[in-house]
């Protein structure tokens, strides 16, 4: 089982530059407020893979990937929901080099990986959360379900 991190100080890797590591740690993702409906991480945390390398200059180029299940409204239907989504981040944080190359996730070689991973997966999902792609929706006249009524289903 992979440590649990909310926050991790990569200084203390002590990377010399074009050095890289890669961790594997459970990160903890808050629940997801997504077209006024929450959406949970199943299991509340994702099996995480990060990966340092170190820059000149005392930088770091960060990766962070992970897969995840979220539980919540289908919103097409309104059912159950628990699509899997795979998220792939990146980061640079070479500090003194502008604002476009320093991450807001990292103060003083800290890491904040919650706040990072929690970021990440809201910018990976799709613009509707679906219980499946071909969810049929609710009947715009009398609000049955389209994916139960069947084709007959008429008005």
């Amino acid at each position: 089982m992979p440590q649990r991190a909310d926050s991790f100080d990569i200084g203390r890797l002590r990377l010399t530059a074009g050095e890289a590591r890669s961790l594997d740690l459970a990160v903890p993702i808050e629940p997801l407020v997504f077209a006024t409906e929450r959406y949970e991480v199943q299991g509340g945390q994702a099996a995480a893979g990060l990966e340092v390398s170190r820059t000149t200059g005392h930088g770091h180029v960060l990766r962070l990937r992970f897969e995840v299940a979220l539980r919540g409204p289908c919103m097409r239907c309104l059912g159950s929901a628990a699509p899997r989504f795979a998220v792939d981040a990146r980061e640079v944080d070479q500090p003194g080099s502008g604002e476009e190359l320093e991450s807001p996730y990292v103060d003083r070689e800290l890491l904040d990986l919650r706040a990072w991973a929690r970021d990440a997966l809201a910018l990976a999902l799709p613009a509707q959360i679906l219980c499946r792609p071909e969810c049929a929706g609710l009947c715009p006249e009398c609000g049955a379900d389209l994916n139960l009524a069947g084709p007959e289903h008429g008005h």
